[in-house]
């Protein structure tokens, strides 16, 4: 088992306050500055909930679907993988778009594509976000 944590510290209301992440558990980064603008409206250099949330899915994603490959005799040599989360202010979070363009020997298109599929819907920020209308998948080999 393994706890993760992170702190945030919010000043003001939605629209015109502005929070930080001061810090999280692993001190890996931070701190990141996080507004309303910058979750609806443009970044200017300010994160928001779905950037992370896009971050940690294409990270949980390429970690299970280099496992499933490595598990069925065909380890990648190259993941590379995009995540966009799409926020529509007022619904929520409506869709989730993967993205990986991988390198793997030995493996042919269907095999690799059951298996990005398979990481997509088992990794265990897909679960988490299972309540999201629509995530789709784009697996290609080069």
């Amino acid at each position: 088992m393994a706890d993760r944590t992170a702190h945030v510290s919010w000043s003001g209301s939605l629209t015109e306050g502005g929070g930080t992440i001061t810090s999280v558990g692993s001190g890996a980064f931070g701190p990141l500055d996080v507004t309303w603008a910058s979750r609806a409206e443009e970044s200017d250099g300010r994160t928001s909930p779905e950037e992370l949330i896009a971050a940690a899915h294409a990270a949980c994603f390429s970690m299970a679907l280099s496992h499933g490959l490595a598990q069925s005799g065909t380890p990648p040599e190259r993941l590379e993988v995009d995540a966009t989360v799409t926020f529509v202010p007022g619904t929520g979070i409506t869709k989730i778009q993967l993205a990986v363009d991988a390198t793997v020997p030995g493996i042919d298109e269907n095999t690799f594509r059951a298996a990005a599929e398979a990481a997509k819907e088992n990794c265990p920020v897909s679960t988490a976000l299972a309540s999201v209308p629509e995530i789709s998948l784009q697996a290609s080999l080069t």
